[in-house]
Parts: structure tokens; sequence; C-alpha cells
């Protein structure tokens, strides 16, 4: 039998920065509890800490030692097969149709009360949402159906600054009252200057009934009054609704937004050096783009300290959702999603299921048996490798720049 081998990971560049620069960066800033244990997780993922199994193969070829993952949804490590194992759920889940994919932006003059309410804002946006899209799909002067929806926020853009906003997957048609499937007209699914008007005038409906109900934090510093003129303000301009052009293959989409439902805003292919002094990492420079019509991807750099408080921004809060679904798609739907998959084109087989998927031998193909379980190597609330406090149970004031 060849020598026992220890766990080779490929070196994350993310984790690295949480190692080099997270002990000082949590000594001089409030950090909420749980951005603390998923920062203390993340760097006792597949380590001898949270224990591990020696796995050999049964022939005598080769036999290794596997530490376990920390299973948080923030995650880089550990995120790769849960999300492919949601790819694949989504993947089953779609009808066969063509889906469109709409995205809206939240103004960044509203970030301020987005960080003193990501829980209320988010849930207030998605209902914003999805009272825009079943109401203009279901009047009869858009089509008269209820459309299939799948939702998923993401907080960042490119550079990793706070950029809320929801990419959505809708259905070219949908289950009219009379429960036949009807197509969307003309080839697209809704005016995109109706659904923008639509969508800001609900959102910014809720947002003062919120402000003047007291349901909603003022942020640091601000007055009710102030937060009233702003929503007045923001009611003028035209907010970016993006509806791109229909697509045929709508698990491109899925694949898309799927990099977003688990792991850190940024991924390790994207980032080029980390050092005690500074981070560098790719970017895609939409204004280059834009001037030259090509994609252009640019460098940007960083000090340690700013790139943690832009990556830690983004971790998930307990219980937040960043899916959600609606219509057809919506859980507890599945006579609906059956009436319409028998008006419509069975889809083709998907992939196979990445659970069944089996690690066997690298040298004689035989699938590898559990020999032994190691346990947990770690003492203590606090392993000696990540030095954190207490924590406190809110952000600061200050928003990343």
């Amino acid at each position: 039998m060849h020598e026992t081998q220890t766990p080779s990971v490929r070196p994350n560049l993310v984790v690295n920065a949480l190692e080099l620069g997270f002990a000082a960066y949590e000594r001089t800033h409030a950090l909420p509890h749980y951005v603390i244990q998923a920062v203390r997780l993340i760097l006792l993922c597949r380590t001898a800490a949270l224990g591990g199994h020696v796995e050999a193969c049964p022939n005598g070829c080769v036999q290794r030692i596997r530490y376990n993952s920390c299973g948080h949804r923030g995650c880089p490590i550990c995120a790769y097969v849960k999300i492919a194992r949601w790819l694949q759920q989504q993947r089953q889940q779609l009808l066969a149709c063509d889906h469109d994919h709409v995205i809206f932006t939240m103004p960044s003059a509203l970030n301020p009360l987005w960080i003193a309410n990501v829980p209320q804002m988010t849930t207030l946006v998605f209902q914003a949402l999805r009272a825009t899209l079943m109401e203009l799909c279901g009047d009869p002067a858009y089509g008269g159906f209820v459309p299939g929806i799948l939702a998923v926020l993401q907080t960042w853009g490119q550079t990793l600054v706070l950029h809320p906003h929801l990419h959505c997957l809708v259905t070219g048609g949908g289950l009219t009252p009379e429960g036949t499937w009807k197509s969307g007209r003309n080839g697209y699914l809704l005016p995109v200057r109706v659904v923008m008007a639509l969508f800001r005038g609900k959102f910014l409906a809720v947002l003062r009934q919120g402000v003047r109900q007291g349901r909603l934090t003022l942020p640091p510093g601000w007055r009710e009054q102030q937060i009233l003129n702003l929503l007045n303000k923001l009611g003028r301009p035209k907010w970016n609704v993006h509806i791109r052009q229909r697509c045929s293959r709508p698990e491109q989409v899925v694949d898309y937004v799927g990099r977003y439902i688990r792991g850190l805003p940024i991924g390790n292919r994207r980032m080029v050096a980390v050092t005690p002094a500074r981070v560098r990492f790719t970017y895609r420079d939409d204004r280059a783009e834009e001037a030259t019509g090509e994609a252009t991807q640019a460098e940007m750099p960083l000090s340690l300290e700013d790139f943690l408080q832009r990556l830690l921004w983004h971790v998930p809060a307990p219980g937040s959702q960043r899916i959600r679904r609606y219509g057809v798609y919506a859980s507890g739907k599945k006579r609906a999603v059956a009436r319409c998959r028998a008006q419509l084109p069975a889809r083709e087989p998907g992939a196979e299921d990445v659970a069944a998927a089996v690690v066997r031998c690298p040298v004689c193909g035989c699938p590898l048996v559990v020999r032994q379980v190691l346990p947990s190597t770690r003492t203590g609330r606090l392993p000696a490798r990540v030095q954190v406090g207490a924590g406190l149970g809110r952000w600061p004031g200050a928003i990343p720049a």
C-alpha cells in the first residue's frame, strides 16, 4: 500500500487573507457575532481541528486522510459541492420554456438604510419584486398569466462594494386562470419602463411606511424627515431595471446566479496576490467595456484591512434567505408545475446526480472505504489559530467605500 497521504487542498487566497489579517482587524472593528463565527469556521475548514477520516483502497493501493468541511454557507472551500447540488435541483425543476433574466438594482443612496436594516430591507425588496412581476404578468394587457419566478439576492459589485440587486429568472409565459399555458407575446416579457416605474413605486411606498411606523431603524446621524425627503427624491429619477434578451437555455442563467448562493463574494480565480500589507484581485471594468464595447479586465490593489472590510460586509446573516421562488415556481405548487409540464415539451435529461458521486482509487478505480475516524483536535471554544473576541451584535455605522 502507498504511504498515507495528507490532504492536498488547492491554496485559497481569500482564506489566506483572512488568516493574515482577521485577528488584527477584529481587534479594531466592531463585528456582529455571526461574522466572527463564520470566519472562525472558515479558517478551520478542512483542518485537523474539525476531525476527519482515513479512507483507503480495499485492494491496498492507496490510503489518505480527509479532513471534515466546516459546512458554513459562506465558506469558499466547501461551497462547491453544495452549489453543484443546488444547480442540479434547479435544472430539474425548470420548465421547458424560454425564460427572461431580469435584474433589479437598488439605488446606492439607499445603502445607509440597507446597512441599518439588512433583514427588513431584504424582505421588502423581495416583496416589491414579487408584487411588481405578478401584477404585471397577471394583467391581461401583458399576458394575464401566473409566471414562475426564481429570484436571487446579490449584495456586492465586482469590486466588492455594497451593491444590493436581484437576479430573477422568469418564465416567458405562465398559467392562465383557466389552467392553460400561455406564452408571453411578441417574444418579450414586459416593457422595461413599466416594470421600473412600478417596482420603484412599490418599494418606496413600503419604505416610507416602515420609516413612519418605526419598523425601520434610522441610520446613525439621520433623522426621520431626512429619510423621507430622500425617498421622495428617489421617486423621480430612473432606476436600474434591466430585462435581458429572452434565453432558450435558462440553465445558463441558473449557473450564473448559482455562483452567489454560497461562499464569499469573490472566488479564488479572481485573486492575484495576498501579502500582509496588500491584496490584489481582478474585476470587470464596466466603464472601459462601455467605451470600447469589449469585456475588459482590470486589477484592483487594496490594503489588507480594506479588503477584509469589503469582504466581511457580505457574510450572510443566520436565517437570511438569498433565494426565493414565486408563482408556479413557489414551494407547494406541484400541481401547477405538473399542469405546465403536461402542456410543454419534455426537458432533456440532466447531468448525473452530484450526491451519487463515489470517491474512487486513483490507481485501480475501486471505491475507497473509511478505515478510521479521526476525532477533532479542537480544544476549548476558540482554537489558538483564530484569535477573536466576543464581538458586537451590530455593524458600525461606516459604509465601505
